[in-house]
């Protein structure tokens, strides 16, 4: 994705996230209301296991979803280490949230590495991987930007730090920035919690 189509992508999401707050009726949320949007629909990856996944087999649980990569210095951990919170703070409802992880650096991050990755954390979180065709369409689709970085004899990765939140029934609710607190996004949670029951 070229600059220009970036910044594109940026006007038109934040355009989405302005309009979807507009309803005097929905729900208060800490987080971005993105109910309505025309993207996030859904995804086609491969858990550790080497099990298909899409947003179907999580119906029923609200979907924490996050782009990332495991050799990132401190957004993604620190990004994982409050869903841990956010799913402590739950109490019994945190069985009901469902953490993903989508590498955007899939040349690296075998199956092995992600499931350990994502263990370390939760053991009920789940990294999912694609080749590099499969990132980039679930990238495009929840519009989060990724590119490696050359550094020295290696790389990095630049990509959106944002996380997504999916109601029980496959719905595309929330964007959470990376700054908010975990109390905040607990609350959204059990929030969609209660509106879906």
């Amino acid at each position: 994705m070229n600059r220009r189509s970036w910044l594109a992508c940026c006007a038109g999401l934040t355009l989405t996230l302005a309009l979807a707050g507009c309803n005097p009726d929905a729900p208060h949320f800490n987080s971005v209301d993105v109910t309505g949007a025309d993207f996030g629909k859904d995804f086609h990856l491969t858990d550790p296991d080497g099990n298909p996944r899409s947003l179907a087999d999580f119906r029923g649980k609200v979907v924490m979803l996050f782009f990332g990569f495991t050799q990132c210095p401190d957004v993604c951990p620190t990004t994982l280490a409050r869903a841990v919170r956010i799913r402590k703070l739950l109490g019994s409802e945190g069985d009901r949230l469902q953490v993903l992880f989508v590498t955007v650096d899939p040349e690296r991050d075998t199956p092995e590495i992600l499931r350990e990755y994502t263990h370390a954390f939760d053991p009920s979180f789940i990294g999912l991987y694609g080749d590099a065709a499969a990132t980039k369409k679930a990238a495009d689709e929840f519009r989060v930007f990724y590119r490696k970085v050359p550094t020295g004899s290696s790389y990095t990765m630049d990509h959106t730090a944002m996380s997504y939140v999916i109601d029980p029934q496959g719905r595309l609710r929330l964007a959470v920035r990376h700054e908010e607190r975990a109390q905040d996004v607990a609350e959204d949670i059990r929030t969609l919690l209660k509106t879906s029951s």
